[in-house]
């Protein structure tokens, strides 16, 4: 059985919309330095609308083998994930030019 997608209803091998709002997304990753001086890849400028945040946030975690969360439209991951980061969200459907690292 296939999945639907929860903003068109279609089956996601034709639903275009994920790929259409992919493309106006205006990413940008940093690193932020939190409790105890540990190190977070947070990762803004992706609109929770057209994009669901909490699966994309699961792919990255388990791609990383890190935790994280989704906070304020915000993807924080444990760890300095930086140098990979771009490479990944180019495989999921984000363009590069979108993509900031800061």
């Amino acid at each position: 059985m296939t999945d639907l997608s929860k903003i068109t209803g279609l089956p996601d091998e034709l639903d275009t919309f994920q790929n259409i709002a992919k493309e106006g997304q205006q990413i940008t990753a940093k690193i932020e330095k939190k409790k105890f001086g540990k190190k977070y890849t947070i990762i803004k400028g992706i609109n929770g609308e057209e994009v669901d945040l909490e699966e994309l946030a699961k792919k990255l975690k388990r791609k990383f083998a890190c935790g994280g969360t989704v906070k304020n439209s915000n993807i924080e991951l444990q760890g300095d994930h930086l140098s990979k980061i771009r490479e990944v969200l180019v495989k999921e459907g984000f363009p590069p030019e979108t993509i900031k690292i800061k």
